[in-house]
């Protein structure tokens, strides 16, 4: 036991790293990033950047639990993915626009996804709702600036379950750079202070391996990306 301002705290809740975000106005994801991810789903190479939403409730600490909803839990998968945090109100950039002037820094994070709910007989193509779920979003260990980070695209990107590696990739296979994908989202739209973009994962998610990689009750996914840091979470069987 330790105290503070005159109170016993317990030892372990110093160790406690929090969301490096208290909230966001939104989270935005681009889907079919990644060149070696579009080859192994078998999908048309897009034109423009795929995008779908998270809501404010799905986001979730570094090292926080993500309750699975029993509607969810046949097909729960990962895919780590190199995050971009918008700093100032930004929108209809210019050609002349820098839009690193409008990020206040990268962290790391989980688009947790579920399959079933994914698939088109029940979303008619739209991600988003798969993706939505409470705490379906987490992200951290820190946000590092773009100044410490001056090419996001030389980063290197892997996830682990329960610490076999599952993902391994350079960010500079990313199909639309981060640039591109503030451009296009900040069209006729204000991108506010808080929010989050997560620029798609790569090749090795569990959908698309054989046997199919899904997650169970327990499994720890890590997500660790070089010059940021690494998140760890359990997905949790809700009963």
């Amino acid at each position: 036991m330790h105290k503070f301002l005159g109170r016993r705290i317990p030892a372990d809740a110093f160790l406690q790293v929090l969301c490096p975000l208290a909230a966001v106005p939104i989270m935005y994801g681009i889907g079919l990033n990644y060149k070696a991810h579009i080859a192994e789903a078998g999908f048309p190479t897009p034109d423009t950047p795929t995008v779908f939403t998270k809501p404010a409730d799905a986001l979730a600490g570094p090292y926080e639990n993500i309750p699975i909803s029993k509607d969810c839990q046949l097909t729960m998968d990962y895919e780590g993915e190199l995050t971009v945090i918008i700093g100032r109100p930004c929108k209809n950039l210019s050609p002349t626009d820098n839009p690193v002037d409008y990020i206040v820094g990268y962290t790391a994070g989980n688009d947790v996804s579920c399959r079933w709910w994914q698939m088109p007989e029940r979303s008619g193509n739209q991600h988003g709702y798969a993706k939505s779920f409470d705490k379906f979003g987490p992200i951290g260990p820190v946000i590092v600036s773009p100044s410490l980070i001056p090419d996001p695209g030389s980063l290197h990107l892997q996830t682990f379950v329960n610490g076999q590696e599952r993902q391994s990739t350079g960010t500079d296979d990313l199909l639309f750079k981060i640039d591109d994908c503030i451009r296009h989202l900040s069209r006729g739209t204000t991108l506010r202070p808080g929010t989050i973009i997560m620029t798609g994962t790569p090749s090795g998610v569990g959908a698309f391996m054989e046997p199919k990689g899904f997650l169970v009750d327990g499994d720890v996914v890590e997500v660790k990306i070089s010059e940021i840091g690494t998140i760890r979470n359990k997905y949790v069987w809700e009963k």
